[in-house]
């Protein structure tokens, strides 16, 4: 291997020597983790594969630093484990034979590909032997600290972005929740000032009405097929997933026009009735397996969406209306869809609602991309900044 060959693309002005390989094993003692069930209640955190269990009295390293690494399990997520802490029998924790390096050494476990050392035929598996075996390049120890003072700093920004972005996405939760009528209630718990009147209780017919609109004169193309996505609403097929799943023919495909709504009976995790989502983009099609409706002037139909969107709101109202087929298909038509029973405030409150949650969306899309851009920023680093 040439010297340049043992340079990063990318590094700290100052720094110039080329960086020297070794084994892992010299660079920190993995010890195994041990059964905590003889232990009693304490304040010294218990870590397994998926992060903090439970606190006990005893700890197997009181004053050194480590990093945890899954010996079984999810074998290719490390993490810091700060002293004092006690980890089970499926963790192993490496302590860096310098005790100033945690962060370098963390970073260097972070750039290994763990899966390719699995040393199992089912549950992934890591050895000790495979665990100090494994190759590295690393620098001076004045370049390690840096190294590791920057991506404990990145660390820092994204857990603070994730802690914002994690907040908002539970006050939405909570909004959609206190911000409209429980139980057989007629007002929500928490509302806009200025309006009092209480909420009726309708049919979702009162308010939207099925569209016979289909693409018979051939206006759109299979460039032009929509799909719904739970996370991110009505989307087109290709721009979304690639590709077009549409048949030889769209001309029975069903137009879908801003602001037309979609009933979708593909069951999903948390949504085993569909989802119902309304048009914020352009004009498409949508396959025939699909319902489409036409809000009628009493309907904002970004609030039909946002009313739909807690989970248990929409399976309670679409339970009653859906009897499974044998293949566990949806079977209810357009018409049947809107016959449960919701409970709507008037067209202006509709309107306020909606605008409130559009801006809280937008924030936390805000938030989502900083996040997913310092993420980005961190995995090139780890490529750029290692060798």
């Amino acid at each position: 291997m040439q010297d340049n060959e043992k340079k990063p693309a990318l590094r700290f002005k100052g720094f110039t020597d080329p960086w020297e390989q070794r084994k892992l094993g010299e660079m920190v003692d993995v010890c195994s983790g041990m059964d905590y069930k003889h232990l009693s209640e304490g304040d010294i955190p218990v870590y397994g594969t998926g992060g903090y269990m439970l606190s006990v009295n005893k700890a197997l390293s009181y004053d050194r630093n480590a990093v945890g690494i899954g010996r079984k399990g999810t074998i290719d997520k490390p993490y810091i484990l700060k002293a004092p802490f006690w980890t089970v029998d499926t963790l192993f924790y490496a302590i860096p034979k310098d005790s100033k390096n945690i962060d370098f050494t963390f970073d260097v476990f972070q750039k290994v590909d763990w899966k390719k050392k699995d040393e199992s035929t089912g549950v992934p598996s890591l050895s000790k032997i495979a665990i100090n075996e494994t190759s590295i390049s690393t620098p001076s120890k004045l370049e390690q600290e840096r190294i590791g003072s920057f991506f404990r700093n990145l660390d820092t920004l994204i857990t603070l972005h994730q802690r914002k972005y994690e907040k908002l996405v539970n006050i939405k939760k909570s909004m959609l929740d206190k911000m409209f009528p429980q139980n057989g209630a007629s007002v929500p718990e928490i509302r806009f000032k200025g309006f009092t009147d209480p909420w009726e209780q309708r049919k979702l017919e009162e308010y939207l009405e099925v569209s016979g609109q289909k693409n018979f004169e051939g206006i759109y193309t299979k460039e032009d097929v929509l799909s719904v996505s739970g996370d991110f609403g009505i989307v087109n097929q290709i721009e979304f997933q690639g590709r077009s799943f549409a048949g030889a023919s769209v001309a029975n495909y069903g137009v879908v026009e801003t602001g037309d709504i979609v009933y979708t009976k593909s069951p999903l995790k948390s949504n085993p009735y569909g989802i119902i989502k309304a048009n914020k983009g352009k004009n498409g099609i949508v396959s025939t397996l699909y319902a489409v409706y036409k809000p009628k002037q009493s309907a904002n139909p970004e609030f039909v969406q946002i009313y739909f969107e807690q989970d248990a709101r929409m399976n309670n109202y679409m339970h009653p209306l859906v009897n499974k087929g044998a293949k566990n298909d949806m079977k209810v038509s357009a018409e049947n869809a809107l016959k449960g029973q919701i409970v709507f405030p008037d067209i202006k409150e509709q309107r306020t609602i909606s605008e409130f949650f559009r801006n809280l969306d937008t924030l936390i899309t805000l938030h989502q991309r900083k996040l997913e851009k310092l993420q980005n920023i961190k995995k090139s680093c780890l490529e750029k900044m290692f060798v």
